[in-house]
């Protein structure tokens, strides 16, 4: 049985990727960060950790000891690390430690492997914030787009990406880069624009919120499913020859376009609701992402299997059944009597 390391598995990505090498048969071990309010501990991976499913240890990224502590124990073959702090808009107010984390956090990683378990395969979770607004002539950006991040959280990423492909070159070592654009779910953290989007505009809808704040909705991007990202991801590693990989759908959306499909899925115009408001605008903003995923589907076979519309149907779900099922007795909206929208 095949033993599998993830750093960062109580996240969106992290969870799916757990499930996901479950089925396959793999030994799932994770690590997580200590966090004084235990139940955000292991919210998104409960139903693994309360069945003795997957193993858990403390960790972090930056304490480079306990990397090396957890590595001599468990030998992993495959690695998936996938820690980080993630949000760009907070890389701004936190930029060291997003520095220290994203950037740094990989080295360290990198380094422990090295050390104490050589063999192992890893991924290293790369991102398309690090081309900023460097786009090719024909508008989409690709393994070989020259990078040029506009954020604290873009620069950390190709810090990663570059020592990554120095320990590959230098060290003979076995870490593919995947250079996932945005990728979304129900278990996306809500301060994410697509499920902050969903999640508001489902409790507009029932009468539990008012308005919804946001800030520039011409922003577009290339916006996938994370669970057929994860499937990426495992993918890579099961080849022989470590390379660079975008994953990506190849469609972009704008914010704006985002919030006509979610707010008119509940018949509900977003303009009546949604308030901007500068303090959700960056510093820098990227005007485009849109990826060209060519050489993953072609050198291993990858194809999506959502699309944008059945992405924000399965999270407009998750979201009218959570609230109704928590709100109902609170409830005056007539509009909950059919209890669900006709998807």
């Amino acid at each position: 049985m095949k033993k599998v390391l993830i750093t960062g598995i109580n996240g969106q990505d992290g969870s799916y990727l757990a499930e996901f090498l479950l089925e396959k048969g793999y030994e799932v071990w994770g690590t997580v960060k200590r966090n004084s309010v235990s139940e955000t501990q292991s919210t998104r991976i409960e139903h693994l950790r309360s069945s003795g499913k997957i193993n858990l240890e403390y960790a972090d990224l930056t304490d480079m000891s306990s990397l090396v502590r957890v590595l001599k124990e468990v030998q992993p073959d495959e690695i998936y690390n996938l820690a980080a702090q993630s949000h760009v808009r907070v890389s701004f107010d936190q930029p060291i430690y997003t520095a220290n984390v994203t950037g740094l956090g990989t080295l360290n990683l990198l380094e422990s492997v090295r050390m104490v378990s050589p063999h192992s395969k890893i991924y290293q979770a790369s991102s398309s914030e690090m081309f900023g607004n460097n786009i090719d002539s024909d508008g989409y950006q690709r393994e070989t787009t020259p990078l040029s991040p506009v954020s604290p959280y873009g620069c950390a990423k190709v810090f990663s990406h570059n020592i990554t492909n120095n320990y590959r070159n230098s060290y003979g070592m076995k870490i593919w880069n995947g250079i996932l654009f945005n990728h979304e779910s129900p278990r996306r953290g809500t301060n994410f624009v697509t499920n902050k989007v969903v999640k508001a505009a489902v409790k507009i809808r029932l009468g539990l919120q008012e308005k919804l704040q946001l800030g520039n909705l011409d922003a577009t991007r290339d916006w996938g499913h994370a669970k057929d990202y994860v499937r990426a991801m495992w993918m890579m590693l099961q080849t022989d020859e470590p390379k660079d990989y975008v994953c990506s759908t190849g469609v972009s959306h704008s914010v704006k376009e985002l919030c006509e499909y979610v707010f008119n899925k509940l018949d509900l115009n977003y303009q009546n609701y949604v308030v901007i408001s500068g303090k959700h605008m960056r510093p820098e903003e990227l005007t485009d992402l849109k990826g060209d995923s060519t050489k993953l589907r072609e050198d291993l076979g990858w194809e999506p299997k959502y699309t944008f519309e059945t992405m924000l149907d399965e999270m407009i779900e998750y979201w009218q059944n959570y609230y109704i099922e928590k709100n109902t007795p609170l409830l005056k909206n007539s509009w909950v009597k059919d209890k669900k929208i006709d998807m």
